[in-house]
């Protein structure tokens, strides 16, 4: 595939990369601005979501890494939910890449902005519970449901997957935000990288724009983390919720306007 060129959209784009990553490590919609710079690029709508991926897997594992490394994510307690996020970004990928590119530009807006507005309405009840939750059959059953939805919401779209992890996990487990957050952080890398392998195979990807945002996102996401690790959740909703709001209004007026 044909690299793109053009310095000034690599750097505006990188520029929404790193505000992307800081997002995405905090509170998780990265995507909410990612893929709609990305469309105005004018990348094809499948070659958009196999780059964004690309990226995003750059955010995400940096994220992933740092509240491991802060002991808030337990690799071993949640390898049932990671298999079953990747079996369903598999899905997800193979699912979206038999939709049709105009359906696709119609549909991906009308996601965004259903996943902005979700994340506006809804809000987390984090239960202060310091621990990870008992490991029983039930929460097993838990991981699979949970990790296939995800993976494959992640692997069709993905724009929000992030804050879908959080809040589905202070649900789910009654874990704290911070919790909570490390397993959304880390769910969200293994379906971005299955996704993105996925992508690849399907020659879906622009290496030039996914590699220079990603190397963005990548500072972006280093901070973000140490920040929400550092002040929690309060520290970064008015901001999330504000990015948000501007996001919805300009998708709504270039869907339907």
């Amino acid at each position: 595939m044909e690299l793109f060129s053009d310095p000034t959209l690599l750097i505006t784009l990188s520029i929404v990369g790193l505000l992307a990553g800081f997002i995405d490590a905090v509170a998780g919609g990265g995507g909410l601005l990612t893929v709609p710079a990305l469309l105005t690029s004018g990348l094809p709508p499948h070659v958009v979501l196999g780059t964004n991926k690309l990226s995003a897997s750059f955010a995400s594992f940096t994220a992933s890494l740092t509240f491991f490394k802060k002991r808030l994510f337990n690799p071993l307690f949640w390898v049932q939910a990671a298999i079953a996020t990747a079996i369903g970004a598999i899905l997800g990928t193979l699912v979206v890449n038999m939709i049709s590119a105009d359906m696709l530009e119609k549909v991906l807006p009308l996601i965004i902005l259903l996943c902005a507005l979700y994340t506006l309405i809804v809000k987390s009840t984090a239960e202060q519970i310091n621990q990870l939750p008992e490991n029983t059959r039930a929460l097993k059953i838990k991981q699979w449901l949970q990790g296939s939805i995800l993976g494959f919401y992640d692997g069709v779209a993905g724009p929000g997957t992030g804050t879908f992890w959080t809040v589905s996990s202070l649900a789910l487990y009654k874990m704290n935000i911070l919790l909570s957050s490390g397993l959304a952080r880390s769910m969200n890398f293994v379906s971005n990288f299955t996704s993105l392998i996925t992508f690849i195979y399907l020659a879906q990807v622009n290496y030039a724009i996914g590699l220079s945002m990603g190397l963005f996102m990548i500072l972006g996401s280093w901070l973000g983390a140490h920040s929400a690790i550092r002040f929690g959740n309060r520290f970064i909703r008015p901001i999330f919720i504000i990015v948000v709001i501007i996001m919805a209004v300009k998708l709504a007026y270039d869907a339907w306007i």
